[in-house]
């Protein structure tokens, strides 16, 4: 049994203040306003959009805009943004600021797909400190100038990166510190290197070397960690063992919302509540609602096939009740394979 209420505490992140520290990590094609208000809804304390392109967003992308909308619900939240070129991201930045009322930017300087790295962007970033150093600096520099400029608060820069390119080039110590220096409130480590992409496992004493560098370098610094968090357990374990100020779910939280509620009652109680089935249809059916609402019922089925079934694991004759929702392309048919399948789906909202 873990119980251990000193484990779950509020976070400070330069001027922001929140108010737990079980984060969902921003995970590129879940984490969209839909997933973002249902996580919120189960204890996420902060979460993140999608990667959002810098270029993209300065050429107007009317759906890179969407990205990054607060979720109904979500009371903080920080936009991502990836790119590698320093004026690039300042004038991103000054976008997002315009565009949006986000508590918090973050930078990607984590992301391990070729395609964002051979632009120079997500681990690349690890790789490259000092251009790493660049980037977040023209970033805080634009928060400076659009606040002075509207005569309001700022908010705080933060940087998530990786290890480093593979176990013989490990640079997170190096790029951590040139994202603080260059102005970053915090930095969140997935201790796996870009080789590595998300096999093999995440070595977090990385986790806790980091924080053990940043409270002696940049004691008011977070440092947040990511990586094989699965359970309520495995959060404990990270908090407890690294030291860290805030531990983020990624896959962890992938048709599991739940996961939130379950690991701040552990954190607090030393207990974890099981989820029924139809919680876990009913959380479903919301979220294919909220998603509906934003993108229109046929991209919104097309999107929730996946989701489903990962709501769906575990659940009794799931394979079954599976193998209807990945071919699903209306609302109609979900709600009658759901419904025979003894799923009631009447306390259902409409968003």
């Amino acid at each position: 049994m873990v119980k251990d209420e000193t484990l779950f505490r509020p976070v400070q992140i330069g001027t922001l203040l929140l108010p737990g520290n079980v984060f969902l990590a921003p995970v590129a094609g879940y984490s969209d306003a839909a997933f973002r208000s249902i996580c919120a809804e189960f204890g996420a304390a902060f979460s993140y959009t999608e990667m959002v392109s810098a270029e993209a967003l300065i050429r107007d992308s009317t759906k890179t805009e969407r990205l990054m909308r607060r979720a109904p619900g979500e009371k903080k939240y920080a936009v991502q943004l990836f790119g590698s070129e320093a004026e690039h991201m300042k004038e991103a930045v000054t976008i997002v600021l315009q565009k949006t009322d986000a508590d918090c930017i973050d930078i990607n300087a984590g992301c391990p797909v070729p395609k964002i790295v051979k632009t120079g962007a997500g681990s690349a970033l690890t790789g490259n400190p000092e251009r790493l150093f660049k980037v977040v600096k023209a970033s805080v520099e634009a928060v400076k100038e659009f606040a002075a400029e509207k005569n309001t608060g700022t908010i705080p820069v933060t940087v998530k990166i990786r290890s480093g390119w593979d176990e013989k080039t490990l640079t997170w110590k190096e790029a951590a510190e040139a994202a603080l220096e260059a102005g970053a409130e915090a930095v969140t480590l997935h201790p796996r290197t870009r080789k590595q992409g998300y096999e093999g496992r995440a070595d977090w004493d990385l986790i806790a070397r980091l924080v053990d560098f940043a409270r002696k370098k940049f004691p008011s610094a977070g440092v947040f960690g990511s990586g094989d968090l699965f359970s309520p357990q495995d959060a404990a374990e990270m908090l407890e063992t690294t030291k860290c100020d805030a531990v983020m779910f990624a896959r962890g939280a992938l048709g599991n919302p739940f996961i939130f509620r379950q690991t701040i009652s552990l954190l607090k109680t030393g207990e974890v509540s099981s989820v029924s089935d139809s919680e876990k249809i009913k959380t479903s059916w919301r979220e294919f609602l909220l998603l509906k609402n934003d993108l229109g019922e046929k991209s919104a089925s097309l999107e929730m096939r996946k989701r489903f079934c990962a709501y769906t694991k575990g659940i009794k004759s799931g394979a079954k009740l599976r193998n209807r929702l990945v071919t699903g392309k209306t609302e109609s048919e979900f709600r009658t394979a759901f419904e025979e399948a003894g799923f009631d789906l009447s306390e259902s909202f409409s968003p």
